[in-house]
């Protein structure tokens, strides 16, 4: 009798990087050992009460099935949302998702055939993987460096590995994992390739709100490509409601939006607490992000000026997000955050960072670099780098 076995698609399904030392943080817990967090973008920023009240004041007397796009109501004050963001559109040209994970899926199902590829500039959102090996599709990674702050490759990099199997590029702006803020002319020149080589560009927008000295400028903000535009976007991070799974897909292409639309007709609909929190989000007064950009920007602020201090570590200052990518002079930076947990403390502290191996496609890439998202106080953050210090000092595989 054959075994029973496991489909090419699951055998090929990345682990999360970013959770993958989740044990031994655990582990070092146990020993009373206390971690700080910068591995992961939860963000600490309190969910907004009136957010909050709105779901606990809904009031049903049975808990039914919303559109498949999504509550009317709520996708018609998107539109108003958006629209002071600089982007025009309708509220039937808005799917309402499960988080900004099912949008980045719809589009890749939408758009590609099992076999096509997609290009994204590296080091990249590790999940990108996930949603390319669940939707049978390649992606094709071109390398931003830490030199230049990870700013978009030239376009020649692209042209390089553009193939017939070619049909979309993927670019999230700001950027996770290295926080760089694309500018309005690096978004045109994406639009030149888009429109050169008929591809779908997949703008995942999902830190908009958070860019400190530059606006924000959205693929949707781009002339002339209206059919080759997908948003991908969620109200996890800007509100700080994560666990609300809830996001949007956005275009103005008509059939592309009609196609996704099916696949969210088979997940039926989106959930419904979760949209009634988003559209109780946009009624926050219009400065409500002016306190949280300050905060995020105190903390970029003392976390990029304490990893420069530090001998033989360099990271470029994020223009937005609320991450930072830092190179550390370490052999593997797989091992050195595991050997964190594991092995190093300060008075009885230590800290958890993103290997950034993790982020990149290329192999061997990332293995001198770290991710580490500012999700904590300035205390936090002061305490934690006063740990990478000690913790250089004294790994064996420094460099």
């Amino acid at each position: 009798m054959s075994k029973l076995t496991i489909s090419k698609r699951g055998r090929e399904m990345p682990p999360s990087p970013i959770r993958k030392l989740v044990p031994f943080a655990e582990a070092a817990k146990k020993k009373g050992i206390k971690v700080y967090h910068l591995n992961i973008g939860q963000p600490d920023i309190e969910t907004p009460e009136h957010v909050l009240e709105a779901v606990r004041k809904s009031d049903f007397k049975i808990l039914g099935y919303s559109h498949s796009a999504g509550n009317e109501s709520y996708r018609r004050k998107l539109v108003g949302y958006y629209e002071k963001n600089g982007i025009s559109i309708n509220h039937n040209q808005i799917i309402i998702t499960t988080g900004g994970s099912e949008a980045i899926l719809f589009g890749f199902m939408a758009c590609m055939d099992a076999g096509d590829e997609v290009i994204i500039p590296e080091p990249y959102y590790a999940n990108y993987n996930g949603f390319a090996v669940s939707a049978g599709v390649n992606v094709v990674p071109i390398t931003s460096h830490i030199e230049n702050g990870f700013a978009l490759p030239p376009i020649e990099d692209f042209e390089k590995v553009i193939t017939n199997r070619t049909k979309a590029i993927v670019v999230c702006n700001p950027n996770n994992p290295t926080g760089y803020l694309y500018s309005k002319d690096e978004m045109e020149v994406l639009k030149q390739i888009a429109l050169k080589h008929n591809l779908y560009l997949f703008a995942d927008e999902a830190y908009r709100e958070f860019c400190y000295e530059e606006e924000h400028f959205s693929a949707m903000q781009l002339e002339g490509c209206d059919d080759n535009v997908v948003l991908m976007d969620t109200i996890s991070k800007r509100y700080s409601c994560c666990g609300a799974r809830i996001g949007a897909f956005i275009t103005r292409n008509e059939t592309v939006y009609n196609t996704a639309l099916k696949f969210a007709q088979a997940r039926l609909s989106p959930p419904t607490f979760g949209q009634i929190a988003g559209e109780a989000a946009i009624d926050l007064p219009d400065n409500y992000f002016d306190v949280t950009k300050a905060a995020y920007k105190a903390r970029r602020d003392l976390i990029v000026e304490r990893l420069n201090a530090i001998p033989g570590v360099y990271c470029p200052n994020p223009g937005g997000a609320f991450y930072a990518m830092a190179k550390l002079p370490i052999d593997d930076s797989d091992k050195f955050c595991q050997w964190l947990l594991e092995e190093f403390s300060y008075d009885n502290q230590t800290l958890m960072l993103a290997p950034a191996t993790g982020f990149y496609g290329s192999v061997d890439y990332g293995k001198d670099e770290v991710r580490l998202a500012y999700v904590l106080n300035l205390e936090a953050i002061s305490a934690a780098m006063d740990c990478l210090q000690k913790a250089l000092e004294q790994y064996p595989g420094r460099q």
